[in-house]
């Protein structure tokens, strides 16, 4: 299989970039240095048996057996929010800076070597008298690749394959994608499919985004209601006090559109690079955040049977669904 196109990339070694995201706790695997794994917060609190974050919550994945990684750093947005920093590893077609062609690693490449990676990243639990010793085996065989670490994975030419190299080796997967390339939307079947809404509308969302594919995030709202039943679906909104936690009638017609298994309204946390460009301000309260979701559910309700399910207030987010909660949890 041959890319449908080169992609041309910012990519300067030069401003340590690539050292800084490393010093940072991301660690890059394959030939060509485009994909990436890290550990977060919560496989530590989990392999210590002290806690799981929400996705184990809302939907049964255990964080000691997850594997968060990337096929591709790079992203054709330049949200305010994104923890990471900008002026690096942004492709687009509008750029002027220097370029120079990507060479792709395999899905086998990429798979083996985070598997791998991961399996290094996480052994020096063992020695430690605060791990959970069950967690910790079964933290050397993980069930789950959550592809949403940093980047937009739709921009890896072989997401397809990839996904489907997890899956033969019994592993599900989450991807979170920004909805700018539905053409691949089309062409995938992860375990959970992710799109990230963080705008009810074009003016809004050229705030957030900085960017100019919404006529293509609406195209790929259509993709996930296509793959209702399919897949299951999550839209994502990003709440940022301030700029986008507004209309929410807008988001509701926008939802509407989608039809996905769930919704999840999270708070912007004030983290990494998005301190440069945001106020801490921006980030809001579990409370207000619950509010928020609780305006959409409302306007979705007289035509379907969304409602708010679950939640979660350490990570602030909030879970609207139209499905039971004896459904939520199929991993």
């Amino acid at each position: 299989m041959e890319p449908k196109a080169t992609l041309k990339l910012v990519h300067d070694e030069e401003n340590g970039t690539r050292r800084t995201l490393e010093k940072q706790g991301y660690h890059f695997v394959g030939l060509h240095k485009h994909s990436a794994v890290k550990t977060c917060f919560w496989l530590w609190k989990s392999i210590r048996g002290e806690g799981n974050c929400y996705k184990g919550k809302f939907y049964g994945i255990n964080a000691h057996r997850c594997v968060q990684m990337t096929p591709s750093i790079f992203c054709n947005q330049r949200c305010v929010h994104c923890w990471r920093p900008l002026e690096a590893f942004t492709v687009g077609r509008e750029t002027k800076l220097k370029k120079q062609p990507i060479e792709w690693d395999s899905p086998e490449e990429v798979v083996e070597g985070c598997i791998k990676e991961q399996k290094r990243l996480i052994s020096g639990f063992k020695g430690s008298p605060k791990t959970n010793r069950n967690a910790f085996a079964e933290a050397e065989a993980p069930k789950h690749a959550a592809i949403s670490l940093i980047g937009e994975p739709t921009l890896y030419p072989y997401l397809k394959g990839l996904i489907q190299e997890f899956h033969s080796r019994g592993m599900t997967t989450f991807v979170v994608t920004n909805g700018t390339n539905p053409e691949v939307l089309r062409e995938i079947s992860p375990s959970q499919l992710y799109l990230s809404l963080n705008a009810p509308n074009e003016s809004i969302y050229k705030k957030v985004a900085h960017a100019d594919y919404w006529s293509r995030i609406n195209e790929s709202l259509a993709e996930m209601r296509a793959k209702r039943g399919k897949t299951r679906t999550v839209i994502r909104i990003t709440c940022i006090e301030g700029l986008n936690m507004v209309s929410p009638e807008g988001y509701a017609e926008l939802l509407k559109r989608a039809n996905p298994d769930f919704v999840e309204v999270k708070a912007y946390m004030h983290i990494g690079y998005s301190r440069k460009r945001l106020p801490r301000e921006a980030m809001p309260s579990h409370s207000r955040v619950k509010q928020f979701a609780s305006e959409i559910a409302e306007q979705l309700a007289p035509a379907s049977n969304y409602k708010i399910v679950d939640e979660s207030e350490i990570s602030r987010v909030v879970l609207i669904s139209n499905r039971s909660l004896e459904r939520l949890r199929l991993f």
